[in-house]
């Protein structure tokens, strides 16, 4: 279970593709929240919010995704997660990212400073006191960065069903490659009602919390949004499903599908 939330706040950043042009799906204000559950059990919820700062002089796109549990969860399994990333508003590329987490009592507070030029990435664990400097991969993203690096890139008009795209991701000290396989696109129903989504499956490590590549479905709505509306995955201890409860805040326009 202390792995709801992490679910929702990395899975989305799978979605890949290489634009031909720069497009912009999203601004300062933009805001989500997901309910995550088992069947009909309610285990947390999670928010993922765009805000303005300035990092280092600079001005950042500063995201915030929180997550907690609810309900009878919180009584014997307490889950705090909050996830934080500065990304270059042109770019979209992560200068800054932080894991502050408490599941179940296990702890970690971690910061991460990219130096994109060096191709490094210092890691700050906070818990521990330690620093050690790492090597990226070129284009590197963060776990929450390249959700909203990739939402800009995806180029819809080029997939096609079966495609697969990758992504360079730096998490816990290591390097990954994410490989994502387009499905197709499916109208699906939803607490805000019907909306046309694009369907993608992220191929992950087996050795991981998931199993292997069936393990794992993520729709994401077919417009210019392109904000994540349904993650459902199979976990070691049975299914579980993220759903798209609220949100404001969209750069674009947004349609429900009407019958």
């Amino acid at each position: 279970m202390k792995k709801l939330i992490l679910l929702v706040l990395i899975i989305s950043s799978t979605v890949v593709s290489k634009a031909q042009e720069r497009h912009s799906s999203f601004d300062t204000g933009e805001w989500f929240k997901f309910r995550i559950h088992y069947g009909w059990f309610t285990a947390s919820y999670a928010t993922i919010e765009v805000k303005d700062e300035t990092l280092n002089g600079m001005p950042v796109h500063h995201i915030v995704g929180i997550g907690k549990s609810s309900g009878l969860l919180s009584a014997f399994f307490k889950v705090e997660d909050y996830y934080e990333t500065y990304i270059d508003k042109e770019e979209v590329k992560p200068y800054r990212f932080i894991r502050k987490i408490n599941e179940g009592g296990h702890t970690k507070n971690i910061e991460i400073n990219f130096d994109h030029q060096n191709k490094q990435a210092l890691v700050i664990d906070k818990k521990h006191k330690t620093k050690k400097t790492f090597t990226t991969k070129a284009d590197i993203q963060d776990m929450m960065s390249s959700f909203y690096y990739l939402r800009n890139n995806i180029n819809v008009s080029s997939l096609h069903k079966g495609d697969e795209q990758y992504v360079n991701m730096f998490f816990d000290n290591e390097n990954y490659l994410f490989k994502l396989r387009f499905l197709g696109r499916e109208t699906i129903k939803t607490k805000i009602g019907k909306i046309r989504c694009l369907k993608f499956r992220p191929i992950v490590q087996a050795d991981r919390v998931f199993k292997e590549e069936e393990s794992l479905t993520v729709w994401v709505s077919d417009d210019d949004n392109r904000m994540p509306v349904k993650i459902k995955a199979d976990i070691l201890v049975g299914s579980i499903q993220a759903d798209l409860d609220a949100f404001k805040g969209l750069k674009h326009p947004f349609k429900i599908v009407v019958d």
